[in-house]
């Protein structure tokens, strides 16, 4: 992990380090026992490793390149991490945690941005605490903690993070933690929508979005009240093109338990194809086909339904496109559980959970952030960002006072990967030179937020006008 002594300089440059080792609420009182920074940077190391084990930390304990850079002297033991977790007061270390993923994306909230909430499933395999045998589709009937996200659309970046029993995996668990990412926003950097899945399309949870005047976009569950509606509007004229083959119709509906109506879009789509029925009677499983006569020139059209309801003004065209692109946030779990560590650091006490799952979602903030700065015009997941800006051979030598650290790279692309690094290396030089306070009271972290604000949405100061020349008769 040689390279990785440009995303140490992103981190020291920009504050994101030394913010984190002081907002943290560990204290020792022995003189034997580690440092915060030693703490703190075997965590980081650790996870930027791509580990999902505590007991995986023993692998970097022989890097004698990044811990220095770092202001580490160490690279502690995995029960020292261990107990030093535990030793973080709950409330204060869940507070820190939640500060800094706020802080990791609130100056990028000025564009305007989905806050996309689910909830994902992790299998636990020994006695955890909140290990509840409940909602599993991966493992049916294994203890499983549920994973309570928020995430920014577009940028997968995670606004916040909770760590539930298994059993409290609905939308009412999910309620409070997005209640509390709202009120704690300022106005103009409110989400334009929140959007979830059928999870979330509740009376409970659609009364105090509009209450706040927050605008959402929610799927439906095909209950029967709703496939009555669905019934109701099939023979019926005017369905609008809603794209990718889908069409929709609008509509309005107050379910059971609901106090007022809202609007509700139906989208179908024609299934394509042969089409084959299961049934299961009395554990024998019954098959039938449904196809369609050809020579008779007869057909069988079957079709697939999805039913949305929101409080916005947009056309079916519009909202169609805007719950299709909620999708992007599975692949967001899937890199967090698969690529990062939420697949793992699994202790017996909730509370440690709890900080790892925060601490990983952090790391993965900053991370995502440092590879949209080096490549600006794809959004790399972690499977291909590491080997490309992370793995090399670093080798540091030391003479006349001054350290060295050299790069031998070990794939293909070694020399773009050093191009990108030089460049946003250049560009916090530049940026700590601008934010001087002799200069400029802002800091480099704005900068570079307003520097990723405008290369991936637009969004900056307006461009200097620039005036014509004189010319010899005096017309400017």
């Amino acid at each position: 992990m040689g390279q990785l002594a440009y995303f140490i300089e992103f981190l020291t440059l920009t504050g994101l380090w030394s913010g984190w080792q002081s907002g943290c609420p560990l204290s020792y009182t022995s003189p034997n026992a580690p440092t915060k920074a030693e703490v703190l940077g075997t965590w980081l190391l650790s996870v930027l490793s791509g580990h999902k084990r505590y007991s995986h930390v023993t692998a970097i304990r022989c890097d004698g390149v990044n811990p220095g850079l770092l202001g580490m002297k160490k690279v502690i033991s995995e029960d020292a991490l261990r107990r030093a977790l535990t030793a973080i007061p709950e409330a204060e270390g869940a507070a820190w945690l939640d500060g800094h993923l706020s802080e990791s994306v609130a100056l990028l909230l000025d564009a305007p941005w989905i806050l996309n909430i689910d909830s994902t499933v992790k299998p636990l395999y020994g006695k955890q605490e909140g290990a509840v045998v409940s909602y599993n589709p991966k493992k049916p009937g294994r203890p499983s903690h549920s994973y309570h996200t928020y995430l920014m659309a577009g940028l997968r970046l995670v606004v916040g993070a909770e760590v539930k029993a298994g059993n409290e995996h609905s939308g009412s668990h999910t309620l409070p933690g997005l209640l509390k990412i709202l009120d704690g926003l300022p106005p103009g950097r409110k989400p334009k929508i929140v959007r979830g899945d059928c999870g979330f399309g509740t009376d409970a949870i659609m009364v105090a979005l509009e209450e706040r005047e927050q605008p959402y976009l929610f799927k439906l569950k095909l209950t029967k009240n709703v496939k009555r509606h669905i019934e109701r509007l099939f023979r019926e004229a005017g369905w609008r093109d809603a794209g990718q083959g889908w069409e929709g119709k609008d509509g309005e509906l107050k379910l059971t338990g609901w106090e007022v109506a809202r609007r509700v879009i139906v989208l179908r789509r024609p299934l394509q194809g042969e089409m084959l029925v299961a049934q299961e009677d009395d554990g024998q499983q019954l098959l039938g086909f449904i196809q369609a006569d050809r020579k008779a020139g007869k057909h069988i059209t079957g079709y697939e339904y999805a039913v949305m309801v929101t409080n916005l003004d947009a056309e079916i065209l519009s909202l169609g496109q805007l719950y299709r692109d909620r999708a992007d946030a599975e692949n967001a779990f899937d890199e967090l559980k698969n690529q990062w560590g939420w697949g793992g650091f699994t202790t017996h006490d909730l509370h440690r959970c709890q900080l790892s799952a925060r601490a990983v979602a952090l790391i993965y903030n900053w991370w995502s952030l440092f590879v949209r700065l080096a490549s600006p015009e794809a959004r790399r997941e972690a499977i291909t960002s590491r080997p490309w800006l992370m793995s090399s051979v670093g080798r540091k030598t030391e003479h006349a006072g001054q350290t060295t650290i050299t790069l031998t790279g070990l794939h293909a692309h070694f020399s773009k990967a050093k191009q990108a690094l030089m460049r946003v290396s250049a560009w916090l030089k530049a940026w700590g030179t601008q934010a001087a306070e002799q200069f400029n009271p802002t800091s480099v972290w704005s900068l570079c937020c307003d520097h990723l604000k405008h290369s991936l949405a637009q969004i900056g100061p307006p461009q200097a006008l620039q005036f014509l020349t004189n010319h010899a008769d005096g017309i400017v």
